[in-house]
């Protein structure tokens, strides 16, 4: 496409903004760059390959935001954050080799599942005794692979990827609701930053796109720290399903 014009950069980057709100608190926020790219006439790929780009500073300053939230959680980021970026990187491979739309069409069943537990998240670990693992009890097996596997998801298409990940964590780890948040703006984050690069290596960017939705993030993940950090579990847990039942609605 050629220069962009001063509506299309306004839309991008307001966009932008809407999305890093909306992945700091929820995530999701690809279901709102994502289309609007699209309908300003860009390639699905290149749509996607940009606006993963874009939403990295986003996260970076919505973790900066939730830094009293991430205090004494550094074992649990780094691991957490390990098992995601290899599932980013993976995710990020197969996007670039495989039908744009193979995976779409298991997406929706995804979220669905994902809120699901979310709703049922107190249920669920009564059944099981409660056997989640509290911040200074190391990390169990199924939190690092459900972060790989949400890395694997967020690479490859990336809306919803905070919802899945919300789900894992408040299935696996005993703490706030608040404090996982905190957690997985970071760990998607890291995945959208090394699907990044393996896009910038391999694939087509929109620069001027990817640069628009990167300021426009970075506004929208400080405001995002500032207002999602009042919620209470509840609103929260409200806000989340919200969210995904909007994104199922439109991925469908």
């Amino acid at each position: 496409m050629g220069a962009l014009s001063a509506w299309h950069a306004t839309a991008i980057f307001a966009a932008g903004i809407a999305a890093g709100t909306i992945n700091t608190v929820v995530g999701s926020g690809t279901l709102i760059t994502f289309p609007t790219l699209i309908a300003f006439g860009y390639a699905p790929v290149t749509a996607n390959v940009s606006n993963t780009i874009g939403l990295v500073p986003g996260s970076v300053s919505g973790a900066v935001g939730y830094r009293t939230e991430l205090s004494g959680q550094r074992e649990r980021v780094i691991g957490l954050g390990g098992a995601a970026v290899c599932g980013g990187v993976l995710g990020s491979v197969l996007l670039l080799v495989l039908p744009a739309s193979a995976f779409k069409a298991i997406v929706p069943f995804f979220i669905a599942v994902a809120l699901l537990l979310i709703v049922l998240q107190k249920q669920i670990n009564r059944a099981l005794g409660d056997r989640r693992r509290d911040a200074g009890e190391g990390l169990p097996p199924g939190a690092l692979a459900g972060a790989f596997a949400c890395g694997i998801y967020g690479g490859y298409f990336g809306a919803a990827q905070g919802i899945l990940m919300m789900s894992v964590l408040g299935l696996s780890l005993a703490d706030s609701m608040q404090r996982l948040n905190a957690v997985k703006v970071v760990t998607t984050g890291l995945t959208n930053l090394v699907a990044g690069v393996v896009f910038v290596l391999a694939a087509h960017v929109a620069w001027d796109v990817a640069g628009l939705i990167a300021g426009g993030s970075i506004v929208g993940g400080v405001l995002g720290a500032r207002y999602g950090r009042r919620l209470s579990p509840t609103a929260l847990r409200a806000l989340i399903v919200a969210v995904g039942i909007v994104a199922i609605v439109r991925l469908i």
